[in-house]
């Protein structure tokens, strides 16, 4: 019986893991619009505002501090500079804690949430998200490693 259970445990993260893999090859997805406590999906013409931000091997987001207003929707271009990979994921600090312990297990896991980006070298990528709900919140690079040197910011969410 124990051999079945840590069988299935190891196919279980074993599928977890390719879940999140490269979805290059896969057709786009329709944006899941789920209510998160940072806020939810934006729609890209909803968007008044633009903020770069830039990820580097320093492993510093520049800026590392975005303020906006509660209801913004706001279109967060991530310009990669650097020579490796890097990601913007957006969430609360005990997630994202907690989500950077689960990527030094799976190191090759991948996201595809919109309130997430991986961003190759020399490349950018973006989100558009809706800050409905005031408050501090954070965002940081979860490649194994990355958050552990310090790849971190935070947005501030002023009330209306």
């Amino acid at each position: 019986m124990k051999t079945v259970i840590t069988s299935l445990a190891l196919a279980l993260a074993a599928a977890a893991v390719q879940a999140h893999g490269d979805h290059a090859a896969s057709a786009p997805a329709a944006v899941k619009k789920e209510q998160k406590a940072w806020g939810i999906a934006g729609e890209r013409r909803a968007a008044r505002r633009t903020v770069e931000i830039t990820m580097s091997d320093d492993m510093r987001f520049t800026p590392s501090r975005i303020n906006v207003r509660q209801g913004e929707t706001v279109r967060l271009v991530l310009r990669n500079t650097g020579a490796v990979l890097h990601e913007l994921v957006i969430g609360t600090p005990r997630e994202l804690e907690e989500h950077a312990a689960l990527m030094l297990k799976f190191p090759g896991m991948e996201h595809d949430e919109p309130y997430m980006a991986h961003v190759p070298p020399g490349q950018t990528g973006e989100i558009v998200w809706t800050f409905n709900r005031a408050g501090e919140f954070d965002f940081a690079c979860l490649i194994a490693g990355h958050f552990q040197a310090g790849m971190r910011g935070n947005i501030v969410v002023r009330a209306r």
